[in-house]
């Protein structure tokens, strides 16, 4: 409908996530209605985002540094390890209170519809942190939908022969919805009464 640069800006807005054309449109004339100031403050945090952030050299979360945060601490348990799929939910479970483990972020879940098997996530290097024999619990928070319980299903059948206990989080969580929107007292009462994996 529109031509040109606001053409442009309309179609890369509406490539985001959750972003539908009208949205994309009510994004792009706010923009062009701002002061000049603040959209340089966006594409500057735009640029510096790209330019800083990286993932995690162990756990795959989001971070400026080649560890982040919690795989630096020192107070977290190595006994644990959460498995959730994307850096988001990481922030998810730390709202709850509930965890004091380390993390590892799969980037994403099996989904064969969208040509997503396991070897393109990071399980690969779950493995290889599996081997250290520090971890004594694996807790599976990958969402409940259908992707992530086959994620699951998955890795519980991958890493239980190995005699690590394996748990996934209890029901509270609404089947087909994602962690990100859970809010903190479901989260952390499916946390709490996580149960063993079959």
């Amino acid at each position: 409908m529109y031509d040109g640069a606001l053409g442009d800006l309309i179609e890369e807005l509406g490539q985001l996530p959750g972003i539908g054309p009208k949205s994309a449109q009510r994004l792009a004339f706010h923009l062009l209605a701002s002061e000049s100031a603040d959209v340089e403050r966006l594409t500057s945090a735009l640029d510096r985002v790209k330019a800083q952030v990286r993932f995690c050299e162990t756990c795959g979360n989001v971070t400026e540094a080649e560890q982040c945060n919690i795989c630096r601490d020192p107070r977290r348990s190595e006994t644990l390890i959460c498995v959730v799929e994307e850096p988001k939910d990481v922030l998810a479970v730390e709202r709850t209170g509930e965890f004091r483990g380390r993390y590892h972020v799969l980037g994403g879940a099996i989904n064969p519809l969208e040509g997503i098997g396991p070897d393109d996530l990071r399980i690969r290097q779950l493995m290889v942190r599996l081997q250290s024999g520090e971890t004594k619990e694996l807790i599976l928070a990958t969402d409940p939908n259908t992707e992530g319980e086959a994620t699951a299903t998955y890795l519980a059948m991958l890493v239980k022969p190995m005699g690590f206990k394996v748990t996934r989080l209890a029901s509270g969580l609404p089947v087909g919805g994602d962690l990100e929107y859970a809010d903190e007292v479901t989260l952390g009462r499916a946390f709490s009464g996580r149960r063993d994996v079959d």
